[in-house]
C-alpha cells in the first residue's frame, strides 16, 4: 500500500534522534564526527554531498566552528542520503531501535498543525460515536494499522511504538468487524492514543467498544470511506508534512 511512506517516517524519526545527540552533546563537533564514522563517510564525501568543501567539515569537527541547525539538519541529512546508496545499512540498524512494528502499519505521519476530532472525522469521512467527548481535542499525528496484525502479533512496547513522536495522535485501525478487540487492546494499554478511528466492511459496531471507549474517555470515530487507500490518500493530503527523506525501495 504505502509501505514507503512508513519506512521515510522511521527515517525522519532516526534522523531527528542523530541531530538532537549532537544538538545536546557538549561537544557537538566530537558528535558530528562520531556520526560520520558511524556512517563510514569521510569528510571529503560528506562535505561533495552538502556541497562545500571538507576543510569546513573539519573545522566544525575539530571545534573550531560551532554548528547550527541548519547545518546539522543538512548534515545529518547528507549522511542519510550517502547511506541510501549503499541500501540503508546503517539506518536499517538504527530502526531497530524504534521497535515501529512496520508489519502491522500501514501508514503513519504527522500533521503540520493540531486537528481537532471534527476536523479528523471529516478526513476519514467518518462520524463520531462518542460526541460527549471532546470533538474540539486536538490530535498531532496519526498511525494507520491492520487491525489483525497489530492485535494478534504486537508486543506492548511495539504497541506504545504506534503512538511515534506524541501520544497526541490518532491510532486507526482497518479491517474492524465489530470494534471490540481494538478498543480492548487500547484499553489494556498504558497509554492511550487522543482518538480512535476503526474501518471495516460493516457499519454496526458492537456496543461494548463504545461503552470502552467512553470509560477511557477515548473519543471513537467510525470511518465510512470506501476503502482503506482512499482513507490514507485524504489524510495525507491535509496538512500532512511530506517526508524530505528518499523511500526505502
Amino acid at each position: 500500500m504505502v509501505e514507503g511512506s512508513v519506512k521515510s517516517y522511521v527515517i525522519e524519526a532516526i534522523a531527528r534522534r542523530i541531530s538532537g545527540d549532537i544538538v545536546f552533546s557538549d561537544e557537538p563537533g566530537s558528535a558530528l564526527r562520531k556520526w560520520r564514522e558511524y556512517f563510514g563517510v569521510s569528510q571529503h564525501d560528506i562535505a561533495r554531498v552538502m556541497g562545500i568543501s571538507s576543510s569546513v567539515i573539519s573545522d566544525y569537527e575539530k571545534g573550531r566552528r560551532n554548528p547550527g541547525s541548519k547545518f546539522i539538519k543538512r548534515f545529518v541529512l547528507s549522511l542519510i542520503e550517502l547511506d541510501s546508496r549503499r541500501g540503508y545499512e546503517k539506518v536499517s540498524v538504527l530502526s531497530r531501535t524504534l521497535n515501529v512494528p512496520l508489519e502491522s502499519v500501514l501508514d503513519m505521519s504527522e500533521f503540520d498543525r493540531g486537528v481537532t476530532v471534527s476536523e479528523l472525522a471529516d478526513l476519514v469521512q467518518g462520524t463520531v460515536l462518542t460526541p460527549e467527548l471532546h470533538t474540539d481535542r486536538v490530535v498531532y499525528g496519526y498511525t494507520v494499522v491492520d487491525s489483525l496484525k497489530a492485535i494478534a502479533s504486537l508486543s506492548g512496547i511495539q504497541f506504545y511504538a504506534l503512538f511515534g513522536t506524541t501520544p497526541e495522535r490518532a491510532i486507526i485501525f482497518t479491517g474492524v468487524r465489530a470494534g471490540r478487540s481494538p478498543m480492548v487492546a487500547v484499553r489494556v494499554s498504558p497509554v492511550k492514543p487522543s482518538v480512535v478511528v476503526i474501518h471495516g466492511p460493516r457499519r454496526h459496531i458492537d456496543p461494548l467498544a463504545i461503552e470502552l471507549a467512553r470509560l477511557d474517555g477515548v473519543p471513537l470515530i467510525l470511518s465510512l470511506a470506501k476503502s482503506v487507500d482512499e482513507m490514507i490518500t485524504r489524510l495525507r493530503s491535509k496538512s500532512v508534512h511530506p517526508s524530505p527523506y528518499p523511500p526505502v525501495a
